[in-house]
């Protein structure tokens, strides 16, 4: 497959920052991010950025906002036509993912650094539809047998 565009996305916070270990690559291919809107402004160099909604399982709203944010995710994904999705976690990603794979894209995911020996829900959701699953520790290779382990990205 030529690889033209690639879609990186994570959430907020700590897998944002993993995600930012791969800007030599976003700077390589024709590159957007999609991350969640926060309090505060994730302004990567360069590189065009969408926004989704912040998820949290817990609220009332949770199955309202996967809905909205459905909606956003297939907007940006018509308009941009990635290649390829590249993904450090976590739930408000889901839709982007899913529908990637929906597309015929590939679909590329990366287990949280933080997680050493459990997975995340977002891993074990995306484990079964992933062309390739990295996770960052050798023991996480128990939880997701099928999973590459090629070290932490930091």
């Amino acid at each position: 497959m030529d690889i033209k565009k690639i879609c990186f996305a994570a959430s907020s916070g700590g897998h944002f920052e993993q995600l930012m270990m791969l800007k030599p690559l976003m700077n390589k291919y024709d590159s957007f991010i999609v991350t969640e809107k926060t309090a505060y402004a994730a302004v990567p160099d360069n590189i065009k950025l969408y926004y989704l909604d912040q998820v949290n399982r817990k609220e009332k709203a949770f199955v309202f906002r996967m809905i909205k944010n459905l909606y956003i995710s297939l907007k940006i994904f018509m308009a941009e036509k990635p290649d390829m999705v590249i993904c450090t976690g976590v739930l408000a990603m889901i839709p982007l993912c899913l529908i990637a794979k929906v597309s015929g894209k590939k679909l590329i995911y990366i287990e949280s650094f933080a997680k050493v020996t459990s997975a995340t829900l977002t891993g074990k959701v995306l484990y079964r539809f992933a062309d390739r699953f990295y996770v960052q520790w050798e023991q996480m290779l128990q939880v997701y047998p099928k999973a590459i382990f090629l070290g932490g990205i930091y």
